[in-house]
């Protein structure tokens, strides 16, 4: 026994040490047990002094199991020990089938820290610290040790992993090698690469919102423009004579907005010969032939601006065009059963701004026409390659062609290497990216039947405080942390700055792994966000070793401080 209690002040309780503490190896940060016949109680030593050890309550024992938390205080008969490794099984091991070996004790080095994978990945989860801390080599050393070392193979696990420098490009290029049906597979963002696949994403794919996303869209006045763009692109990509029909509605309805524009029949009559010069169809052209009484006159010759200032046939004009438009016809947002290109897009985008009526306010052009330069400005860079596809393919399909190797195995881990381009696209690409799989596997008719894992290293970079939740109604990220769960859709969060993160994404996360940090903003964002990170745990983040972390969370039954084994091959 160490000693006997003598004061119990909130959760500290003070223990007059009856042994002599140079007996014994260092104490502080040990754990000790007050027992007496109806409770058991553990505590964690923080200081000694004169004769006094002042040791914080983090926990009970019922029932043979442990409960974190200071939920009820030992009685002043209770006697006070060191723990035993009985007892520390019971609050530190999380030994079962799918159990992994992460690294040893920092508090007791020959005591191995486990982690109970199924604990751990059924909640989103973050791995925080500095630069050099070891949070890569921790990612790397968890994924390895699922594949590894756990008794139930892992075959229908799907992990996307954004490697924001390539670091992990052959962290597990060894998986297969535990089981043929375990595999890895490795897309890259550098156009030159022979030896990974180049990232790419079918542009039919893209809906309004990464659309906005690609365009810099500042403001919701914007949206319906894409909208309508994405609309008419399906008329404007496919072959005439399966839309004829249906391309005469949009064209005629445009151009008699602009003959009841009320503008100078000149003004008007320049804006139709331009759109008809790039938007027409076999039977709605500039040089189609209207017959009244007697004469025939094409369209060009009907909108002939006399001197008095009036057209000279334009009601046959406006005739004409009313009997293309349908009467039961609405366009309607692709379903992705298309192919079309950026181009085909562009096209349709240029329609929209017109049929719009932005030509006939400054203030519309002004805010409209910047997509168009924006969109012009990315089809015509080396990003664009990343948005070629040879073929069609649903949405379904891409996704299990991302899955497969190949040599057509599936693939429990894929690697996005976003280490070629800029920050501000490989932000966009991890946001479309992480849309397309959280809209996939919420349509799934059976909930949760097919889990994906989605890890950001160098979180800070996309998971922000960003205006999207003011221009597109939601941040993905915040949506799969809130809703993600409950469709299988978990979401890892990697980062050095978490200050710097989304507070409604990193509040959802339930599992933290947290490494040396000494930021005073990021230190006390742990401790505002986290609940159960006390002062006495941020004091500790300060001065750990790399390597070393502090693990807390719903899959550890209380805040552990391990070292962890080396990743083989290492990041």
């Amino acid at each position: 026994m160490l000693g006997r209690i003598i004061a119990i002040n909130d959760n500290i309780v003070s223990v007059q040490l009856s042994v002599n503490i140079y007996d014994y190896d260092s104490l502080i940060s040990k754990n000790v047990i007050f027992k007496d016949t109806t409770a058991i109680s553990i505590g964690e030593v923080i200081a000694i002094g004169n004769g006094i050890m002042q040791v914080s309550l983090v926990g009970e024992i019922r029932n043979n199991k442990f409960l974190f938390g200071d939920i009820s205080k030992p009685s002043f008969k209770a006697t006070c020990n060191l723990i035993d490794n009985s007892v520390l099984d019971i609050i530190l091991n999380n030994d079962g089938p799918n159990s992994i070996k992460l690294g040893k004790s920092f508090i007791y080095p020959d005591y191995d820290i486990k982690l109970d994978v199924g604990n751990f990945f059924s909640n989103h989860f973050a791995i925080l610290g500095n630069s050099g801390s070891g949070k890569s080599y921790s990612v790397a050393k968890i994924l390895q040790s699922v594949f590894y070392q756990c008794k139930s193979l892992p075959f229908y696990s799907n992990i996307f992993l954004f490697d924001a420098y390539g670091e992990y490009q052959r962290a597990f290029s060894r998986i297969h090698e535990v089981n043929d049906n375990i595999n890895y597979k490795v897309y890259t963002t550098d156009l030159n690469s022979t030896e990974f696949d180049i990232l790419q994403y079918p542009f039919w794919l893209l809906g309004i919102d990464d659309l906005a996303l690609l365009m810099g869209v500042t403001s919701k006045e914007q949206l319906p423009v894409i909208e309508k763009a994405l609309k008419l692109v399906s008329y404007f990509a496919r072959k005439e004579e399966e839309v004829i029909n249906q391309k005469n509605d949009i064209i005629a309805r445009c151009l008699l907005d602009i003959l009841f524009s009320g503008k100078s029949a000149s003004m008007i009559r320049n804006k139709i010969v331009s759109i008809l010069t790039k938007f027409n169809t076999s039977n709605l052209n500039l040089e189609v032939k209207l017959v009244k009484g007697g004469w025939t006159r094409t369209i060009r010759q009907c909108l002939f601006v006399e001197n008095t200032g009036e057209f000279s046939d334009v009601e046959v004009v406006i005739e004409y065009l009313e009997s293309l438009c349908l009467d039961n016809f609405e366009l309607s947002l692709p379903n992705g059963e298309y192919m079309y290109t950026m181009k085909d897009f562009s096209t349709a985008l240029e329609f929209a701004l017109i049929s719009e009526g932005t030509l006939n306010s400054d203030k519309a052009f002004e805010l409209t026409n910047i997509l168009k330069v924006r969109f012009n400005n990315l089809m015509n860079s080396n990003y664009a390659r990343y948005f070629e596809f040879d073929s069609y393919i649903n949405r379904e399909s891409f996704i299990n062609l991302l899955l497969t190797t190949n040599d057509g195995k599936k693939a429990q881990i894929v690697n996005f290497n976003i280490n070629y381009v800029d920050d501000r696209f490989a932000k966009n690409l991890v946001k479309i990216f992480s849309k397309l799989l959280f809209d996939y596997i919420v349509s799934l008719n059976q909930r949760a039947s097919m889990p994906f894992h989605i890890v950001l290293e160098e979180a800070h970079r996309y998971v922000q405080n960003d205006e999207d939740a003011t221009i597109l109604g939601y941040n993905i990220f915040e949506r799969i942390t809130k809703e993600g769960r409950k469709y299988g859709l978990l979401l890892g969060i990697v980062s050095q700055r978490p200050s710097e993160l989304s507070e409604t994404t990193i509040s959802q996360c339930s599992n933290f792994l947290v490494f040396k940090m000494f930021h005073p903003r990021d230190l006390q964002f742990i401790k505002d966000i986290i609940s159960s990170a006390d002062i006495t745990l941020t004091n500790k983040i300060k001065t750990l070793h790399p390597g070393t972390c502090i693990m807390f969370g719903t899959a550890f039954k209380m805040p552990t401080i391990a070292i962890l084994d080396k990743p083989n091959p290492e990041p």
